[in-house]
């Protein structure tokens, strides 16, 4: 108990014991969010005896769900098997690979990642813009639609084809047995939705469930959360409506700005202490956040104390900028401050160029998070291909990526007439070549072709017996087999990629021998389930967008392009609310400096353009002549408020009235706009 409690403010510990029925704790920024779960964690199995298999911890990313386990086993003494803690992803797969079967699909299925299902869907029609229609796909799948039911509601002609796309997708998909990152949590909604015994039995399993970073929830995932509590109302949420700024892929604030409509009865816990940032970064974070009206409300206070003032860089273009934050970094390195402990973030990625040039000129190592992904490299993506086929002999679209990898002399033409055939005959690729006789084949490609075939089969055959008798050998096979490395043989960064491919061999040996009972399936999907947050690690500089930057922290922090247009983002489609946390988001990053910075004119998409300053300046109290901040109403939609002569109602609207606001209310179906300051909470 000691343990448990010891490092917890009175917040933190109320909420960590409220352990029956829904509970919201609203936590802000480095409020020590991730303390009070694993406490809670902790308390449930060390203290109240729950079994760790009863108890379902999800949360967002590999990384935060690898910190929570490990903090939390630490507080655990007499833990025989760890607690389920994992994405939302990862529990969709685990749960799959039970229950696919109710779907009539095998579970040795391979989830996909978004660069294959960009190439699956440019296959299928190359004519519409790839990313539009792996963005509508997602959509649909997101609001579990069926490619018929998205072909009927289309009313242009481009998304009717879109709908057929999508149709030839999920086939595909069936065919190959493969799911992608969507069918990971649409399968299991689907799959507890169509069996409610299932979804009884399984909300039995996890008694007490616990989501990390509710507000980047999704509508399937809110869902997914209400099956998960079919048995019960065990659900505890942790989040920041604060910090909500996925609405773009589909998060939903409302999430957890309507929690207790979706599970009544709730208790609220606010966490506002800071440990992290220091008061003059903090002043400048609450008081820009303060500007927006959908929010619950809640102030962050430092407990770190004071430090230096948040800084304004001035510069007349881009490059100064880069100059001048590359002078700075040189200062706080000189002092002896890691590199590992400054970060550079941007709302808009093509901002990052001219930083990484000045970075470049002064000699600074940087490490750009969310560019080209280790995993994403063509000699990566070649070998993941090999181990797929390996796995899956009817994958054709990986077979078809390897088949002349190292080159085979297997031209377009004659793979061409060999994939025509096996649909003609309905059959993978795979299966084609090894059941037709060499004659037969020949009678299609090249007799030389043919021969190269069916030694290509008898290789994938061999290595794959390899790989059931010993999955740790299996790597040095493959390379002996397929000689993979000969690939880039000649080629000007042929070094490079070969180390890159034994980084990748290592990385596989590695996880056999943590997972020695895991097969090649098992590495796959691990693999796909990699995020950009992954990639902080090491000593240098970082830069990333400030998406990109959730989570984690910095003591140094700089904010580039700090313009309208750039942060916040104007113009159609934009929301400004959504654009305020953004910048909220950024500003509580930092530890102990914040610096913020803007240029007067910028090179951007082919022509110089002169830039404003952002408003968020103004905004933050960091201008003289600052806006005046007002206060944020207290009442928002749904709340239960109370009239002196109307009565009991619900507000179903909030909007401004001069320096007051007026809430619409439905008082038992008469509407009512009444000021703010009449209105009585309950």
């Amino acid at each position: 108990m000691e343990k448990i409690f010891s490092n917890l403010n009175k917040s933190q510990s109320d909420a960590v014991k409220k352990t029956e029925g829904p509970v919201l704790i609203l936590a802000g920024a480095g409020s020590g969010k991730t303390t009070t779960i694993v406490s809670r964690l902790a308390y449930l199995i060390e203290h109240l005896g729950i079994p760790p298999s009863n108890t379902l911890t999800l949360t967002f990313t590999n990384k935060a769900a690898k910190e929570m386990r490990e903090r939390s086993l630490a507080m655990i003494e007499n833990c025989s098997y760890p607690p389920l803690l994992c994405t939302f992803h990862k529990f969709g797969l685990l749960f799959l690979k039970f229950n696919i079967h109710l779907l009539n699909r095998k579970n040795n299925f391979v989830v996909i990642d978004t660069d294959d299902k960009k190439r699956i869907i440019k296959k299928i029609n190359s004519e519409i813009p790839t990313p539009l229609m792996a963005s509508e796909i997602s959509r649909y799948k997101n609001s579990l639609m069926t490619p018929d039911e998205a072909y009927k509601q289309a009313e242009l002609f481009q998304y009717q084809q879109i709908a057929k796309v999508y149709d030839e997708y999920e086939k595909y998909l069936n065919e190959n047995n493969l799911v992608d990152f969507d069918d990971l949590i649409a399968l299991t909604y689907k799959l507890l939705e169509e069996n409610p015994e299932l979804a009884k039995v399984t909300s039995q399993k996890y008694q007490y469930i616990m989501i990390d970073e509710y507000q980047d929830t999704n509508e399937l995932q809110l869902k997914l959360i209400q099956k998960l509590c079919t048995s019960h109302n065990n659900i505890c949420v942790v989040g920041d409506d604060d910090q909500s700024i996925y609405g773009w892929r589909g998060a939903h604030i409302r999430n957890i700005m309507e929690f207790d409509q979706d599970f009544t009865g709730c208790s609220v816990f606010k966490l506002e202490e800071n440990y992290r940032s220091r008061t003059p970064i903090l002043k400048v974070a609450n008081a820009l956040i303060e500007h927006n009206r959908s929010r619950l409300g809640k102030k962050l206070i430092a407990t770190r104390g004071s430090g230096e003032d948040v800084t304004i860089l001035n510069s007349n273009d881009e490059n100064e900028e880069a100059r001048k934050i590359a002078t700075k970094i040189n200062k706080l390195l000189d002092s002896g401050i890691s590199a590992n402990d400054i970060a550079i973030l941007y709302r808009v990625n093509v901002l990052s160029r001219s930083i990484e040039e000045g970075l470049n000129r002064s000699g600074i190592s940087y490490k750009l998070v969310g560019g080209l992904r280790f995993y994403d490299r063509a000699e990566i993506k070649d070998l993941i291909s090999y181990i797929r086929v390996i796995t899956n002999f009817h994958d054709d679209f990986s077979f078809k990526r390897i088949v002349n990898k190292p080159k085979r002399g297997l031209g377009k033409a004659s793979l061409d007439k060999i994939e025509l055939a096996s649909h003609e005959k309905g059959v993978s690729l795979y299966e084609f070549v090894k059941t037709t006789s060499l004659a037969n084949l020949e009678t299609l490609v090249r007799k030389k072709n043919a021969k190269t075939l069916k030694d290509f089969i008898k290789n994938i055959q061999k290595v794959s017996l390899v790989a059931k008798e010993s999955t740790y050998e299996f790597i040095d096979i493959l390379e002996e087999t397929f000689h993979l490395k000969d690939i880039y043989k000649g080629m000007q960064d042929e070094a490079d990629r070969v180390l890159n491919m034994d980084e990748f061999y290592g990385l596989f040996r590695d996880f056999i021998k943590k997972s020695p009972e895991s097969g090649l399936d098992e590495f796959l999907n691990e693999l796909t389930l990699q995020s950009e947050q992954d990639q902080v690690e090491g000593e240098s500089i970082y830069m990333m967008s400030i998406h990109a930057s959730k989570g984690l922290e910095f003591d140094h922090v700089f904010i580039i392009g700090i313009e309208e247009g750039f942060l916040p983002l104007v113009g159609e489609g934009s929301d400004l609310e959504e654009e305020r946390r953004l910048g909220y988001v950024a500003f509580t990053r930092a530890k102990d400096t914040l610096t913020l910075s803007h240029a007067g004119s910028r090179f951007y998409k082919g022509r110089r353009s002169d830039l404003q300053k952002s408003r968020f300046f103004n905004e933050s109290g960091l201008c003289e002549g600052s806006l005046i901040v007002e206060k944020n109403t207290a009442f928002k939609k749904g709340d239960l408020v109370r009239h002196k002569i109307f009565g009991t109602g619900r507000v179903i609207g909030v909007s401004k009235s001069g320096r007051e606001f007026k809430l619409s209310i439905n008082f038992a179906g008469n509407k009512k706009d009444i000021l703010a300051s009449f209105i009585e909470k309950l």
